[in-house]
C-alpha cells in the first residue's frame, strides 16, 4: 500500500483500512505469542500501513479546515 493509492480514498475508506489493519496487527500479535507466526516481517509492514493512513487521514483533516 502505498501513499498515492491512499490519497485516492475517501476518508471512510481510510478508516475502513485502518481498522483492518488494526485487526491484523492485533492478530499477528496473537500469532507472535503463540510461536506460529508464518511471516514475522509482516508485522512492520501493517504497523507502517497504519502510521501511513493515519498520515493521510490527517492531511486531509487539515486540508479541509
Amino acid at each position: 500500500m502505498n501513499a498515492q493509492e491512499l490519497r485516492d480514498k475517501t476518508p471512510d475508506q481510510l478508516r475502513d483500512a485502518l481498522v483492518d489493519l488494526k485487526k491484523e496487527a492485533f492478530n499477528l500479535r496473537f500469532q507472535q505469542a503463540g510461536g506460529n507466526i508464518e511471516n514475522t516481517a509482516r508485522m512492520r509492514q501493517v504497523r507502517r500501513d497504519v502510521a501511513r493512513v493515519k498520515t493521510i487521514l490527517n492531511e486531509k483533516a487539515k486540508a479541509e479546515a
